[in-house]
């Protein structure tokens, strides 16, 4: 009994059983099993501060004997490790072992006993647990590192560590490894690391390989033959698809070790890269051995690899090197994702790789210097959201895309810390990489650039100063000289979701904000490499279509964002590319308007919701249409209007020009299809000529459409000679006006499978050639936009408003009224029944005003123009198409409601008559309805001309006298006011009076439009002629007291102008009735003071001109551009000439071949019109011979031959400038000397263009006439002679001549940027200010200019033999004028001085003098399209007139190469803006397919019938406007 205060006493260990036999005599396993229990039990019972240490000092003896140690059974050696962890417990610190018993138990432990935890079914697993747990809680694992050569051992405990968590997380008996064990496991590891004096090298690399558990590469390609060699990084295969929700337990362990013991593990991280990076940056460096690297390593096997390697020393870097290095530079990535603080010693060395003279060490450095900012491991960077852009409904800003791949929690980005705030420097000298010099490392740096920002820095956020200098200089980048690096930008914003785009990108600035993200995207869809235009232009597209959802939706955000991505993309239908154009066919209809959209199953699971009833009975291809079809259509449409309304004016002429296109396109491939079973696989029974050539004519034109002809012409012969029948008829459901939209979209899915199960086997579903042509062509041709069963929701959306797209949809109705009237057929009736339900009363006539009405009824006229068979013809309808005509509230409806009312077969005589009878009887201006009775008049007057002969008397009183001689709004102008009155107002400002008198004159002009005669025609029409042509003359004055209002005078002069177009493109011999001089006075119209004069102007010549109705003489008109003001009005008459020069160039040569060794006869039109043009401008009331005019008329010359003139016809063009000087003028004789004052002019300034281009022009072998009308033969030769030998141009031009011309080809540098367009516009002078004019001072005024904030034009004599005022001796001094930005009179005022005797004596020369504004754009400062200069455009001959000596014109054809030199001269510079040159009109010249409807019934004439000759040509010669 223990007294107080007396220490205790220490227990003992009773156990005294024996535990070693002698040799021979073992004990049983039984029994030694029941005495190692008991000893085991009793030592747990046991605490260290209360044991007797010497009690068990035999016990420990024989534990650690080798009998025991060694025992074969598992159960006794797992007892006997059980009780030596406790007697290590308690003897601790102090263990009664010997060094060599310590190895011996230590390798008990670590050899068996611990890799015996992998499988928690073992019957003695409780015991294993407890040793690891003992060696955990007590430390006694720290003795490992006290026994000599220990290394293999520690090497050995944490490979078996690391296989037991990597091999399986359940054992074979299924039971799951505890969630204890992996603790006690990273303890004892984590104990050893953090107390050790030293870890092997082998240790540190078992480490570290965890972390490439992470790595694809790692686990596919095996390991590194230096460091994967070790126990304890065997792969697990079920890691290899790396789709984890959580990390391996394994590489959660070697974490746990960095985080736990960073500064020690950063010294050996730091050790290791030393070796491992540095070493082998050397090697790749200078190609060194790399045998020191691996001193350290003291295994065999390791020295055996480091004699390997040396016999390689001297070999260079090798491929193992470049692996090692790409896996220890990935090995970096996932170390700073899971353990950023061991690798603070690393970084500056990563840091220093930046900056070394290696290519393939910058590239790495900067690659994973970016991944780590962005949080990104070895894994590489997270899936880019899925994104479909027929998905519906259509995303919004809340919308959470889904990655393409499933989840892996290695490819989350993650950062544990700020890395720009952590390594400053390192960030810092990163940053600097795109500065590099090598494309591949700035593409990298671009690359990672995006992921940054796309991640948040690995999702832990950047100062709003970093994120917005990573934006600027992504910007930077999509304009860098570099392809790759563009290209590289472009993938990288691909990876931005919607939010991303909008939030991030979108603060930089819109599409349409200049230096942006977006706005140099968009610029990217005009690069001049095809890789960038191809990334560029999908890349807006995705966007456009992740957005619509959100631009249906009117955000203002995205809108005001991302609204101008359509009209980006289409205006590069502008650049008139092959390849620009295929491309975006594929994304208008793959990406903006996918053909899957709305996806049927989407549509069908929200029906189902809202309890609606799947009928799938309802829905065919047969023409029934259950719900499920009118849900589709409707959505469908409502995203055609929303792509439509978010386009521009310019954008929106070319998506109607494409879809103006398909009819024409339609007709050939019913043509082709025709053939093609004629041809019937190549056997024939008669026609086997014929059939093959318009079969090799077909297929030409259609390859000439795609990039590559040659492939694609194969690819066609190819399907030709399949003669799959089934396909064929696939097709023609494809352009089939009755076939609906899913019909269509069925007949497209089951033509490709058709074509891809007839691939061979490698080549099936890779789309193969055939497939890769046909697309193109099918969304070209199929009625895929204006399709019959969108029709109905048109028409609807019309008239509800519904989202607001009521306006767009009467455009669309408007359009497809002009262009495809087909489509109406099964809705006729539907349409009948609507204008019968809206039509007008007497009572109440405002019905037939709404734009719907008025969008219904030109439907309903263009498809009876069509179609009249297929019209209604019951009383009610008729009934109601005469209301319109005769009791609309506008003048249109009318029109249109006679046209289809007259256009039904056996009606016409009858209600011609019952209109002319109750519109002229009884009218009275300003009765009831009277401007109504005046467009019917008109109509009538037109389209039943026999008819209204019987009222020509009644019809002529009404339009002359009653209406359009008589004043009622005399001008109230005010010389004291200080508001002038404006020379232009919109319609609905104009007042009755002028509307009035326009439909007065369209009655006079359809009235000789309709004249059949043409013995009688020049009698009939002249009146009319002398009227127009005064009106244009007279500047739009009709009265005689000049007091006509200013804005009725400029819309008598536009309307005066565009109906003597209208006349000459009547007939050949309505044309013949305008002579040359009244031509001049017409072309004038196009330099009108008001710009929407001269613009309307323009644009009709330009329809006229495509639709093929005009002849080559007016083409001179679009060339009196040169000083248009308006920058957008003049380029895009530069892109139309280009274009339409293609064509009559690609027309002439396919329709007249000539011999290569036969001289050319004629010329071609663009290049034989030079003369008609030096005739103009001889006539045109500025010329005068002084220098500087002369300087001025050379910028009308060099804006020709920027527009017209190449290499290869600049020698026919100086012909055609020396052949002016071999004639007189036939107009007026006396201005002959002008002429040959611009031969010359002519001749010298294609010289000194000659030598700016470097061209080597040749002498024309040909010889040509020149056109009668304007220029006749000399009376004898010596006055020839005389002409010839004589100059006429003054020799102080010269020198500015070379320099007008060198300036006009001054080119910006290689390598300016793309975000610097504002100065390559300003270079290119298109800006929108042009410079003003100096003036010359005159003896007659002598007023200082202006300062050039407004443009002056200079005034300018007037010869006596030009302005023939009666009683002028001298020239009468002209009123300068000032004219503004848009080209409007800066004073607001008309020119025209009141003076009516002048006006009428002088003439036609007088009539130009007031229209000057149109040169005061670009004057002195020259207006350059240099960058243009290449216009690389032919045509052909005028025909007919043109030629008056020689007989036609004819030229061979040659192929342009200038932009692909171009291209190549300007490699260094490629994010110029792309010309916008022609490529030919194999996209049937969309430029020339942009022109206006909407004045007349002419569109509803029926075109010509696509014969087989005119098939290939007419749809090329812009058959539409």
């Amino acid at each position: 009994m223990e007294t107080e205060g007396a220490q205790p006493v220490a227990r003992r260990l009773l156990f005294n059983a024996p535990l070693s036999w002698r040799a021979g005599k073992p004990i049983a396993i039984g029994e030694l099993l029941r005495r190692l229990t008991t000893l085991s039990n009793q030592l747990r019972d046991l605490q260290q501060e209360e044991v007797d240490r010497e009690s068990f000092t035999k016990v420990a003896k024989e534990l650690a004997g080798p009998g025991l140690l060694a025992h074969k059974d598992k159960g006794v050696r797992a007892w006997t490790a059980s009780c030596l962890v406790d007697i290590l417990r308690l003897c601790a610190p102090d263990a009664p072992f010997t060094a060599a018993q310590l190895k011996d138990i230590f390798t008990l432990i670590v050899t068996s006993v611990l890799p015996a935890l992998a499988d928690p079914s073992n019957a003695y697993n409780h015991q294993h647990v407890y040793v690891l747990q003992s060696l955990a809680q007590v430390k006694s694992i720290l003795l490992l590192a006290d026994i000599p050569s220990s290394d293999t051992l520690t090497v050995h405990l944490f490979s078996s560590f690391f296989d037991i968590l990597s091999a399986s997380s359940k054992a074979t008996g299924g039971e799951q490894l505890g969630t204890n064990v992996e603790y006690q496991m990273t303890a004892v590891l984590v104990i050893l690391v953090d107390e050790a004096a030293h870890l092997p090298v082998e240790v540190v690399d078992v480490i570290l390989a965890q972390f490439l558990r992470a790595d694809p590469w790692s686990l596919v390609s095996g390991g590194n033959k230096h460091k994967r060699n070790v126990p304890g990084v065997a792969v697990d295969e079920k890691q290899s698809t790396l789709l984890l929700k959580e990390l391996p337990p394994a590489y959660t362990m070697a974490k746990t070790i960095c985080n736990s013991c960073p500064e020690k593990m950063a010294r050996y991280v730091s050790q290791y890269f030393n070796d491992v990076i540095m070493d082998a940056s050397s090697s790749v460096a200078n190609g060194a051995s790399k045998s020191s690297s691996h001193h350290r390593r003291t295994n065999n096997a390791r020295h055996a690899s480091e004699d390997e390697d040396d016999q390689d020393a001297h070999a260079g870097p090798t491929e193992e090197d470049l692996k090692d290095l790409n896996r220890a530079h990935r090995l970096l990535r996932e170390l700073w994702r899971a353990s950023p603080a061991v690798l603070q010693n690393v970084i500056p060395q990563l840091e220093a790789e930046l900056s070394a003279e290696n290519l393939q060490l910058r590239l790495l450095a900067t690659e994973t210097l970016g991944d780590m900012v962005a949080g990104i491991g070895a894994a590489g960077p997270p899936a880019p959201p899925f994104m479909d852009p027929a998905a519906y409904p259509p995303p919004t800003l809340d919308t959470h895309f889904e990655p393409l791949a499933p989840p892996n929690i290695f490819t989350i980005p993650s950062s544990p810390q700020p890395f720009p705030q952590a390594h400053p420097a390192a960030y810092h000298s990163f940053l600097s990489r795109k500065h590099d010099k090598s494309a591949a490392i700035r593409a990298a740096w671009t690359a990672n650039v995006g992921l940054i920002l796309s991640t948040s820095a690995g999702g832990i956020g950047l100062g709003q100063s970093d994120e917005r200098k990573l934006i600027d200089d992504l910007a930077t980048m999509l304009v860098d000289t570099d392809e790759r690096v563009r290209v590289s930008a472009i993938k990288a914003i691909e990876n931005f979701s919607l939010q991303d785009v909008v939030n991030r990108l979108g603060s930089s600035g819109s599409v349409d904000t200049e230096g942006s993200v977006l706005s140099n995207l968009a610029g990217r869809a005009r690069d001049r490499k095809h890789a960038v235009r191809s990334e560029g232009i999908m890349c807006l597209g995705r966007i456009w279509a992740m957005a619509v959802g959100e631009l249906a939706a009117g955000n203002e955000v995205v809108v005001s964002i991302l609204g101008s991505i359509p009209s980006k993309l289409l205006d590069t239908f502008y650049v008139n590319d092959l390849d620009i154009n295929l491309l975006l066919d594929h994304v208008l209809f793959e990406l903006l308007l996918p053909l899957d959209y709305p996806p049927t199953k989407s549509i069908k699971s929200k029906m189902a919701a809202a309890g609606s009833p799947s009928r799938e009975g309802d829905i065919h291809t047969n023409g029934k249409e259950g719900k499920e079809a009118t849900n589709w259509d409707k959505i469908r449409t409502e995203r055609i209007l929303h792509l439509i309304r978010g386009l521009d004016a310019k954008a929106k002429k070319a998506f109607f020009a494409v879809q103006a296109r398909q009819v024409q396109l339609a007709n050939l491939l019913q043509g082709f299809l025709k053939r093609c079973e004629e041809y019937n696989g190549g056997v024939m029974d008669s026609g086997e000529a014929e059939i093959n050539a318009h079969l090799t004519r077909l297929i030409s034109y259609f390859a000439e459409m795609l990039p590559d002809a040659a492939r694609a012409s194969a690819d066609l012969w190819k399907f030709v000679k399949k003669h799959d029948r089934r396909s064929y008829q696939l097709m023609r459901f494809c352009i089939d006006p009755s076939s609906e939209y899913r019909t269509v979209v069925k007949a497209i899915k089951e033509l490709r499978k058709r074509v891809e199960s007839a691939l061979p086997p490698g080549l099936a579903g890779s789309g193969g050639g055939i497939l890769e042509t046909l697309t193109p062509l099918l969304y070209r041709a199929s009625l895929l936009v204006y399709n019959k069963s969108q029709i109905p929701a048109v028409v609807e959306l019309s008239r509800t408003d519904e989202g607001g797209l009521a306006q767009t949809a009467h455009e669309v109705l408007k359009e497809i009224s002009t262009r495809h009237p087909e489509v109406f057929k099964a809705h006729v009736k539907e349409l009948c029944r609507l204008l019968e339900e809206h039509s007008p009363t007497a009572t109440n006539a405002s019905a037939a005003s709404d734009s719907g009405t008025l969008d219904t009824l030109k439907a309903c006229a263009a498809f009876a123009t069509r179609y009249p068979q297929e019209m209604p013809q019951d009383r009610r309808f008729l009934q109601s198409l005469m209301r319109y005509a005769l009791q609309g509230s506008t003048a249109t409806a009318a029109k249109h409601a006679v046209t289809a009312l007259l256009a039904i077969p056996g009606k016409r005589e009858m209600y011609a008559q019952d209109l002319l009878l109750k519109t002229t009887e009884g009218f009275t201006y300003g009765g009831a309805h009277f401007i109504a009775r005046l467009a019917t008049l008109s109509q009538v007057v037109l389209l039943a001309p026999r008819e209204a002969d019987r009222e020509n008397d009644a019809i002529l009183d009404i339009a002359l006298k009653k209406v359009f001689l008589k004043a009622r709004a005399p001008a109230t102008e005010d010389s004291s006011a200080e508001e002038k009155p404006a020379a232009w107002v919109d319609d609905a400002s104009l007042g009755e009076e002028c509307h009035a008198k326009l439909w007065a004159l369209k009655i006079l002009v359809n009235r000789v439009r309709a004249h059949t005669d043409a013995n009688s025609l020049a009698e009939t029409s002249r009146p009319v002629y002398q009227l127009l042509n005064a009106l244009v003359a007279k500047n739009g004055e009709i009265s005689k007291t000049h007091d006509t209002p200013l804005a009725h005078r400029t819309r008598f002069r536009l309307a005066a102008a565009r109906l003597l177009l209208k006349l000459s493109a009547t007939s050949r011999a309505h044309e013949e009735l305008l002579t040359a001089a009244d031509f001049n006075r017409l072309a004038y119209v196009a330099q009108d003071s008001v710009l929407a004069v001269r613009a309307s102007f323009i644009s009709k010549v330009q329809k006229y001109l495509g639709l093929g109705r005009l002849p080559h003489r007016f083409y001179t008109i679009v060339f009196l551009q040169a000083f248009e003001p308006k920058q957008d009005l003049r380029e895009s008459t530069v892109t139309w000439i280009r274009s339409r020069a293609r064509f009559l160039t690609q027309k002439k040569s396919s329709a007249t071949p000539v011999a290569a060794t036969t001289p050319p006869a004629a010329l071609p039109v663009m290049e034989a019109l030079f003369a008609r043009l030096l005739s103009v401008l001889a006539h045109h009331p500025d010329f005068s011979e002084s220098a500087d005019d002369l300087v001025d008329f050379a910028q009308y010359i060099l804006f020709y031959l920027r527009s017209v003139a190449n290499e290869d016809n600049l020698a026919v063009i100086y012909y055609v400038a020396q052949r002016v000087k071999q004639t007189r003028d036939a107009i007026t004789p006396d201005m002959s000397q002008h002429l040959y004052c611009l031969s010359d002019l002519a001749q010298a300034v294609i010289r000194r263009y000659e030598d700016v281009h470097g061209w080597s022009m040749q002498v024309w072998p040909g010889k040509v006439g020149l056109p009668s009308s304007l220029f006749k033969a000399f009376p004898g030769h010596a006055v020839a002679q005389e002409i010839a030998s004589q100059s006429f141009l003054p020799a102080e031009v010269l020198p500015k001549i070379d320099a007008l011309v060198k300036a006009t080809a001054t080119r910006p540098s290689k390598r300016k940027a793309d975000h610097l367009h504002p100065a390559h516009a300003a270079a290119d002078n298109n800006t929108t200010e042009p410079a003003a004019k100096k003036v010359k001072s005159r003896a007659a005024d002598t007023r200082k200019p202006k300062p050039n904030t407004t443009l002056r034009l200079p005034s300018r004599p007037r010869r006596a033999g030009n302005a023939k005022a009666a009683g002028a001796a001298k020239p009468t001094p002209r009123r300068r004028r000032r004219v503004n930005g848009n080209g409007a009179d800066a004073d607001g005022e008309d020119d025209h001085d009141g003076n009516a005797d002048n006006a009428k004596a002088s003439g036609p020369s007088s009539l130009v003098e007031r229209r000057r504004s149109n040169r005061t754009a670009a004057t002195r400062k020259v207006t350059t399209y240099a960058e243009n200069s290449e216009s690389e455009s032919e045509g052909e001959s005028e025909g007919e007139e043109e030629e008056v000596m020689d007989g036609d014109d004819a030229d061979d054809s040659h192929q342009d190469d200038e932009a692909k030199e171009h291209d190549d001269q300007q490699d260094a510079a490629p994010i110029r803006k792309a010309e916008e040159k022609p490529s030919g009109v194999k996209t049937d010249d969309l430029i020339v397919l942009l022109g206006d409807d909407d004045d007349d019934d002419d569109e509803l004439s029926n075109p010509p019938e696509l014969d087989d000759d005119h098939d290939e040509n007419g749809v090329n010669g812009g058959g539409s406007d």
